[in-house]
């Protein structure tokens, strides 16, 4: 159905053909054949049919889009269809002129009429011809419009598929990391690495609805984080101390899924594991008009060598940040003395 033929729409459409009326109605009397009365009761109705016949190029734009037929058959098929609503329009004029001249007063209507229909078809011709320009304008912006929704939707789509090929290659690292702690755990405590398995398995357990979602609530994912981080202490006791200031007012922003495990992971492995007497990481959130910012930092020995590589960790982190939220978000990372410090600074959006 066309698209104007929605209630309010077409009498809008039927409103923008009252200047087209006045339009033909002057070049009636402009031409001294007619006087402005009979002419404006002539073509009020056949403008009215006309309006309607001026719809019918939306179908033909649809079936004989530009470019994909060739310039002489487009060019025949506008002229026999220009043509064919002018004849329409001239014939309108001619019916309602003799129905009018069997009306007391308004005999020979249709006599004046006959001197105005050759203008009359030439503007119903010029009519159509410009009702199809606007209807290619129209299915141009649609498809314009459509193309554009597509674009956003693949981009949404790529975004997500991304999201979780990045979070599925997080889960698999940082089980193979907790194995190896276990492994190596178990050749000095038995009993402390089936109690590291045991947390392992309620860690997975606690973290396998909550993954499975894009977001989940900041004080979800610092569950998440605690959890993992109980899982250490088994293998480290006291040379592993956590501490935490978390404002209440950033606990209900919703953040990737599993995005502070690995840093917390990162904090452990490169940081604590180096240190004899162990140390804290510390995990903070503050809330301001910008968004969440949220710090994990963590003692470390500065003399030992850099790792070999960064692993997924902080390049994971980034990459999910920055598709989730684009230039909005940003992450910094550094050390300070004895000190590795990751800041992270996001919107905060709710559920």
């Amino acid at each position: 159905m066309h698209p104007l033929l929605a209630r309010r729409r077409l009498l809008l459409y039927l409103l923008a053909w009252t200047p087209i009326l006045a339009l033909l109605v002057a070049i009636a009397w402009a031409s001294g054949r007619m006087p402005v009365t009979e002419a404006a009761g002539v073509l009020g109705p056949a403008c009215l049919v006309y309006a309607f016949v001026c719809l019918s190029p939306w179908y033909i734009c649809r079936t004989r889009p530009l470019g994909l037929a060739g310039v002489t058959s487009l060019a025949a098929t506008w002229t026999v269809a220009a043509a064919a609503g002018s004849l329409v329009l001239a014939g309108a004029a001619w019916v309602t002129a003799s129905l009018l001249s069997s009306i007391h007063g308004l005999e020979g209507v249709d006599q004046k009429l006959s001197g105005v229909l050759p203008l009359l078809f030439g503007m119903g011709f010029v009519l159509y011809l410009l009702s199809a320009g606007l209807h290619y304008t129209a299915l141009s912006a649609e498809q314009g419009r459509e193309a554009q929704r597509r674009a956003v939707e693949a981009g949404a789509l790529a975004r997500e598929a991304e999201l979780r090929a990045l979070k599925m290659q997080i889960n698999p690292h940082f089980l193979f990391n907790s194995l190896h702690s276990i492994a190596a755990l178990a050749t000095i405590d038995g009993n402390r690495a089936r109690e590291m398995c045991i947390r392992l398995s309620d860690f997975l357990r606690s973290s396998l609805g909550l993954t499975d979602r894009e977001s989940i609530p900041l004080h979800d994912e610092l569950a998440l984080a605690r959890n993992y981080l109980e899982v250490e202490r088994v293998r480290f006791g006291e040379r592993l101390r956590v501490e935490e200031q978390i404002e209440a007012a950033c606990e209900e922003c919703m953040v990737p899924a599993l995005m502070l495990q690995p840093l917390v992971e990162n904090a452990v492995k490169h940081g604590i594991a180096g240190l004899v007497e162990g140390g804290a990481v510390r995990v903070s959130a503050t809330r301001a008009a910008s968004g969440v910012t949220i710090a994990v930092e963590n003692a470390f020995d500065p003399d030992m060598p850099p790792p070999r590589k960064n692993g997924l960790g902080l390049a994971h982190v980034r990459r999910r940040l920055q598709v989730r939220y684009g230039e909005a978000a940003s992450l910094e990372a550094g050390s300070v003395g004895g000190t590795y410090r990751v800041v992270l600074h996001f919107p905060c959006d709710t559920a």
